[in-house]
């Protein structure tokens, strides 16, 4: 969330960001970034803004802290607008679950009608009033089958005690929290759901962030703060569920080795040296990314000398993809820069641990500089058959006039004691911190390669709100991929998909059998024009936020013969050849028995 960089170097090598400034702005006009909005871009590709117009009225509003932590109360109170895309009633449409963070605020759960129109149905749900004073605050939610009994459960992580849902039917839920081995007190902005032994049950990975030791509106001490700028490692603890399919979960964290305290802010499970076992990639702030290789089911492994430990910066999201259609993943870690102040840049990297190789660190241009960016996520926007990004940004928008980066440069030139005691900070005021940023829509140009141009005021995508969560889903079964926003302290927002070229497209979605019922985990491995492209239904993916299950595949406009590859859990593999007359539409695959 904060430079992890010591910003008492951005004092001491003052004439040294001077220049960096310089090449910044100049790579950022290059790219397109800061461009005024055009006619249209060249693509075809365009978005409307429509969430009103579809029943969508949801505003985000945050927590309030111990009044101990007044003088920085805008920063720490900075997270927790959220979104996820669930079937939640089973009807193969997708919903949306947003979360807010006040004290008494309801939650919403908009169910899709079918007709492109949304309803808050969280209340009769038993999902709306989870913002309960002496329980803590939402931060997200994760939603995955942990019953395997057909219907999409949640999970909804805290700065308190989380909450587990289970799906009874009829869009009602069920609080199944006490006794399930999940009650502890953990101050989470991350989650995921995994099957991690592949025995067909759902796990479940909760990241904390602060020490769970505060409650962060009864605080003992205004040390609460990380006690280092590039190498933190006294935040929350990370822990690991194993389920056990009755409802419950067992703490393996310890005998797997997948914890960690490094202030984490997101987490994606995927197979990330291609051994057939779903791994653990983590983003933190104040630090180096980790990736934990799963050896087998039995323990995860922190990878070392993969290009990881040098880069320590402000982690905030991960997101999946196939960035060189190789059938290979791609992970999008955003960062923070600013003109002047900082420049960390965000991280595309590439998997080559299948070669014994690195985590291939491609971002430049665009992709590298978004501002103080957020969540993000991978999806053919145009249907091209190339994985594009959105980039949601900006994280305290108050004054104009005022900003907080001086305030940031003092208490950077502080030792850990003082970084670590919030009451030591220089008080925030109504002031700004990279504030007003613009969205970012980052289209892929060319197969091979890594570079991006930036497209957001082209295809009308260009708010400034404080984005944090962003979602991709087609909400209306068009073929095109709409874009989920939520921002903090801000409205939710829905961009149409309103693409007109003659791009073909098609969908998948996946229901495990022997494998867990989500299918989270499973592998989708398209091959068209020459390509490969590889998605995994994922449960968390990005910041705070769950795209829809469904696997959306865009083809450009002849993709030839058209192969899926679909690689279950259980280690099950099946191909299916697609014809002329597949295209184009949604296929349902069951695993085989």
């Amino acid at each position: 969330m904060l430079p992890p960089l010591p910003l008492r170097r951005a004092l001491v090598r003052a004439g040294f960001l001077s220049l960096l400034a310089y090449a910044w702005y100049a790579g950022h006009a290059a790219s397109g970034v800061g461009a005024p909005a055009g006619n249209g871009d060249p693509s075809g590709l365009r978005f409307s803004e429509v969430a009103r117009e579809v029943g969508v009225d949801f505003l985000h509003r945050p927590t309030r802290v111990d009044p101990a932590l007044a003088n920085i109360a805008p920063h720490i109170t900075a997270v927790g607008a959220a979104v996820s895309v669930a079937d939640a009633d089973g009807d193969r449409l997708p919903d949306l679950y947003v979360v807010t963070s006040a004290d008494g605020a309801p939650n919403a759960l908009y169910r899709n009608r079918g007709d492109g129109s949304f309803e808050d149905v969280a209340r009769r749900a038993g999902l709306a009033d989870l913002n309960r004073a002496g329980e803590g605050a939402c931060m997200g939610s994760v939603w995955g089958d942990f019953d395997g009994d057909g219907r999409e459960d949640v999970f909804v992580y805290k700065w308190g005690r989380c909450q587990l849902f289970r799906n009874e039917g009829g869009l009602r839920f069920r609080d199944v929290s006490a006794g399930s081995g999940l009650e502890g007190w953990i101050n989470s902005n991350a989650a995921t759901w995994l099957d991690y032994d592949r025995d067909g049950v759902l796990d479940l990975y909760v990241a904390g962030y602060f020490h769970e030791q505060h409650d962060l509106w009864k605080l003992g001490t205004t040390r609460i703060m990380h006690d280092s700028f590039e190498f933190a490692t006294n935040g929350g603890n990370n822990h690991l569920y194993r389920g056990r399919g009755d409802g419950t979960f067992e703490d393996v964290t310890e005998r797997t080795g997948a914890g960690s305290t490094r202030w984490t802010y997101a987490a994606v499970a995927a197979d990330f040296d291609r051994d057939g076992w779903p791994d653990l990639y983590v983003a933190n702030d104040y630090g180096p990314e980790e990736l934990f290789l799963n050896r087998g089911g039995e323990r995860f492994e922190l990878a070392r000398g993969i290009g990881l430990e040098a880069e320590s910066k402000s982690g905030m999201c991960v997101a999946l993809g196939d960035v060189w259609n190789e059938g290979r993943p791609s992970v999008y870690v955003t960062n923070i820069s600013k003109a002047g102040y900082l420049f960390q840049g965000n991280n595309l990297r590439v998997s080559l641990l299948d070669r014994d190789g690195p985590m291939l660190q491609l971002a430049e241009g665009a992709a590298a500089d978004c501002g103080w960016a957020w969540g993000a996520q991978f999806g053919d926007l145009d249907g091209d058959g190339l994985q594009d990004l959105v980039v949601v940004n900006g994280f305290i928008s108050a004054s104009r006039e005022r900003d907080y980066w001086y305030q940031m440069s003092k208490i950077g030139l502080g030792t850990g004691g003082v970084i670590a005691d919030a009451a030591k900070w220089p008080a925030f005021e109504d002031r700004s911190l990279s504030g007003y940023e613009r969205t970012r829509v980052l289209l892929k140009t060319g197969a091979r390669g890594a570079r991006f141009r930036e497209a957001g005021g082209a295809v009308g995508i260009d708010d400034v709100y404080d984005g944090r969560a962003v979602a991709l889903a087609d909400l209306s079964g068009s073929g095109r991929l709409d874009v989920i926003v939520a921002n903090q302290g801000g409205p939710l927002l829905i961009y149409r998909n309103e693409a007109r070229n003659d791009n073909r497209w098609v969908a998948f979605d996946l229901i495990g059998t022997k494998s867990n019922r989500s299918a989270i985990g499973a592998e989708v491995e398209l091959e068209f024009a020459g390509q490969r492209q590889l998605q995994v239904v994922t449960a968390a993916c990005g910041f705070a936020s769950q795209n829809d299950h469904r696997r959306h595949f865009g083809l450009g406009r002849e993709p030839g013969a058209v192969r899926a590859t679909v690689r279950w859990p259980s280690g099950v593999e099946q191909t299916l050849e697609l014809a002329e007359a597949d295209l184009g539409r949604l296929h349902v695959v069951r695993e085989p028995e």
